[in-house]
């Protein structure tokens, strides 16, 4: 039996059966990856003499009596994130030699809970493009139409998931870096509510591991199935033990509802900063056809919905504002000239971007105020509906573009051409506030390319958008494998 397109969930199953070991699944998920990576290229860093050792180590552990949820499953790991003995470069060539001596916490929450580390999936340069190459290790290739990026920045770990190499992966998302990938690879992703899921060691390479709380930044599960991502978020989630977790533990709300026909959905498809394509707005249709086949109670409009065109601006400044910190003062001050000569009426996403460059922190903190109002009203929002459901982005998979200036760059939307980084604007809907979303697949394109949704779900009701999920799953399919 061809174990490697397997869930987590049934791999478990017959681990505890008997029916297969950890060594055998192992070994199986390696020579898949060194026949088949060649032309797909997403796992950057392999680690197969320890991923074999710690199989074995599974094997005795299950003959002893022991269960642990992830025990002898083989999962992947992000570049960014810690390994003790691997390099973690985040595609930067001068970091290309650095390895750090501890594990990430949440590879220590993997090997704790009994996975088998395969390897490191590859990145963009920094963490920051939508699609994912580097000078390090090269181009990682969408396995549905190799002539297409994977999405990004955890690219590497969605066309590992969709290429049969491991059952489960973790990434991170900052502007839809972990749902992007899974919309284009045609798998599974959740990105939590800000703060629920612990990040120390998924850090640049030049900086400390150090448990901070980023603004906007999660990281979260991805998978070939919505229950293996419940299963492995409940193994990542969390406080850090070295801050909140002295004092705080974690007890997530279950789903509010069970049955598909008890659920109350708002249903998007329309932006006012970006067209969205025909493909995605055929996913969008087919997940509310399904909805509302299975009894649930499906919207299209709703005066609750905090105002999406100032969400989106909100949302640029925000992500970009932090990220001119460490550029040389002459260039700093270039970007002050820019911004000064912006037309005061000028509200385009670019614009946008701009002002958030050069943001002082009374800046940032009325744009943070103006967030707290927008979290206020999704409250107000998800006490009339239970979960949104939106795109992830505008297209589906695009051909490679490694264009070096990503400010030169174009989308095309059915023909029409935006700045390329206005199709961030669908991911930032529920990262701005800081709300669980769930990445699940609804299709495929007229050029048999996947296309995925977002479910958003209430701060903190993670199990929600999560339980959806599964039940789309029953009615639509999810996860297909590559032809």
């Amino acid at each position: 039996m061809d174990w490697n397109f397997e869930t987590a969930e049934n791999l478990g199953a017959a681990l505890r059966a008997g029916d297969v070991t950890s060594v055998e699944l192992t070994d199986e998920a390696i020579t898949r990856i060194e026949r088949d990576d060649k032309a797909v290229n997403a796992i950057c860093v392999p680690d197969f003499d320890r991923a074999r050792a710690a199989a074995r180590g599974a094997d005795r552990a299950r003959a002893r009596g022991e269960e642990r949820p992830l025990l002898g499953i083989p999962v992947t790991v992000k570049e960014s994130y810690d390994i003790a003995g691997l390099p973690t470069t985040w595609g930067m060539p001068p970091y290309r030699d650095h390895q750090p001596t501890e594990d990430a916490v949440q590879v220590s929450r993997l090997k704790a809970a009994g996975a088998v580390v395969l390897g490191k999936t590859n990145v963009p340069l920094g963490l920051q493009d939508v699609q994912t190459f580097n000078d390090i290790y090269g181009t990682t290739n969408n396995p549905w139409d190799q002539r297409r990026t994977p999405g990004g920045s955890s690219g590497g770990s969605a066309a590992a998931l969709a290429s049969g190499f491991g059952a489960l992966s973790i990434g991170s998302d900052l502007a839809g870096s972990l749902r992007t990938p899974a919309h284009f690879c045609g798998v599974y992703a959740h990105k939590p509510t800000l703060g629920l899921v612990a990040s120390r060691g998924m850090v640049p390479p030049d900086a400390p591991a150090l448990p901070a709380e980023h603004d906007l930044a999660v990281v979260g599960p991805m998978a070939r199935s919505a229950r293996d991502l419940t299963l492995l978020l409940d193994v990542m989630a969390g406080p850090d033990p070295l801050t909140l977790g002295t004092a705080y533990g974690l007890t997530l709300p279950p789903a509010r509802h069970e049955r598909l026909r008890d659920f109350r959905v708002l249903v998007l498809d329309e932006h006012p900063h970006i067209a969205t394509g025909a493909a995605v707005r055929s996913g969008v249709e087919r997940v509310a056809d399904a909805l509302a086949d299975g009894g649930a109670r499906v919207e299209r409009h709703s005066p609750l919905l905090p105002d999406p065109a100032e969400a989106g601006l909100l949302y640029m400044q925000l992500l970009v504002s932090g990220s001119v910190a460490r550029f040389p003062t002459d260039a700093y001050e270039q970007l002050r000239s820019m911004v000064a000569e912006l037309p005061v009426d000028d509200r385009s996403l670019q614009a946008a971007r701009l002002r958030g460059m050069v943001f002082s922190h009374r800046d940032w903190m009325e744009a943070n105020n103006l967030r707290e109002l927008h979290r206020h009203g999704w409250r107000r929002l998800f006490t009339e509906f239970d979960a949104v459901v939106c795109p992830v982005t505008p297209t589906p998979a695009f051909p490679h573009d490694h264009h070096p200036d990503p400010l030169e760059r174009l989308i095309a939307v059915d023909g029409v051409e935006y700045p390329y980084f206005d199709q961030l604007v669908w991911a930032g809907l529920p990262t701005m506030p800081g709300l669980p979303a769930t990445a699940v697949p609804a299709g495929r394109s007229p050029e048999d390319l996947p296309v995925g949704v977002q479910i958003v779900g209430p701060m903190f009701e993670d199990r929600t958008p999560l339980r959806l999920a599964e039940l789309l799953e029953q009615r639509i399919g999810g996860f297909l494998a590559p032809c």
